[in-house]
């Protein structure tokens, strides 16, 4: 998910920062600024998290929802200046009793 929200005023800097923390709060992890992943088990559990995000969004600012398959993520290659850095791996999936 990308995000690029108004702070020029006191009142949007705490919308925005609300924002980030409610999707902490969902298990998104930032690779960027305004840049937040959360691995998600199926199409279903995915559209979950979306209502869930488009309850959270301020009034204000532009958000992107962007759904890859494993295969797609597996795929992505990250640099670190010039430098290659092992691509990323897909979490465990997770089964709770």
């Amino acid at each position: 998910m990308l995000f690029d929200l108004p702070v020029g005023t006191r009142k949007e800097r705490k919308a925005a920062a609300g924002f980030r923390l409610k999707l902490l709060d969902l298990g998104f992890e930032m690779t960027q600024f305004s840049v937040y992943l959360r691995f998600c088990a199926g199409k279903e559990q995915a559209e979950a998290f979306q209502r869930r995000i488009e309850q959270a969004m301020p009034a204000a600012g532009k958000v992107h929802i962007i759904a890859i398959t494993d295969k797609q993520y597996e795929n992505i290659r990250t640099y670190r200046g010039r430098n290659r850095e092992q691509g990323p791996k897909n979490p465990e999936q997770l089964a709770l009793f």
